[in-house]
């Protein structure tokens, strides 16, 4: 199915037919409106006003923090269906965006405008769930960027990284460079290159020009 070609109506009743009430459909089909994203478009970036709620329904979107000496940091991916619920907490509280949203590669999404936020939470249950739902795991994977920062090596930090983006793309090879994998954990690139070349050794990844491959049993390895 070739998802640029279809219309808003289209792509509602395709990708969310099951997961909001036909009423509340007919109101996304109204105000929203679908976007097609380059790789490497963003979305929304630190500081701007919230525009819109993003609903990615293909491909994948970085979120991404920025510290206080100017790094970035990944804080979770989306993958088709979800929202971000970063962005639906700015638009709750009327705050500029707290992050960074990122397409990681081609993606289509539907934008829904920040005054419906609230109004949709009082008038539709499927939405509440859908927002408390997105809540819940993004909650979830933020504990696990602590516990990462907090208690794990750089090196194991890198793997988890690893495994968690071929798992998003459904995909061994990662076509990454490694100032990409830097960017997204904070660290600088030596530290990166370094911790590869060791994990290649090991048998864990096979490296190529700006790809890597995760061995299927990478686990055995470690």
């Amino acid at each position: 199915m070739n998802i640029e070609a279809l219309t808003l109506a289209e792509v509602v009743d395709t990708y969310f037919s099951m997961t909001f009430e036909d009423s509340l459909k007919e109101e996304i089909k109204e105000h929203g409106q679908i976007e097609q994203l380059k790789a490497g478009d963003f979305i929304i970036d630190i500081g701007e006003p919230m525009k819109g709620i993003p609903i990615l329904v293909s491909g994948t979107l970085k979120i991404m923090r920025e510290t206080e000496e100017g790094r970035e940091m990944l804080l979770y991916y989306l993958e088709e269906g979800d929202a971000c619920s970063m962005s639906m907490t700015c638009c709750m509280t009327t705050q500029q965006s707290m992050v960074r949203a990122m397409a990681e590669e081609d993606a289509t999404i539907i934008m829904i405008p920040v005054s419906f936020m609230d109004e949709w939470m009082h008038k539709y249950s499927s939405w509440r769930a859908y927002v408390m739902n997105g809540y819940t795991r993004r909650f979830e994977e933020l504990l696990e960027v602590v516990d990462d920062v907090a208690f794990r090596k750089m090196d194991e930090r890198l793997v988890n990284y690893l495994v968690q983006a071929t798992e998003v793309k459904n995909n061994r090879e990662l076509h990454l460079s490694h100032m990409e994998i830097a960017t997204d954990l904070g660290t600088s690139r030596e530290v990166v290159s370094r911790l590869l070349k060791q994990l290649e050794k090991k048998g864990v990844i096979t490296m190529g020009r700006n790809k890597l491959t995760l061995a299927k049993d990478w686990d055995k390895f470690l």
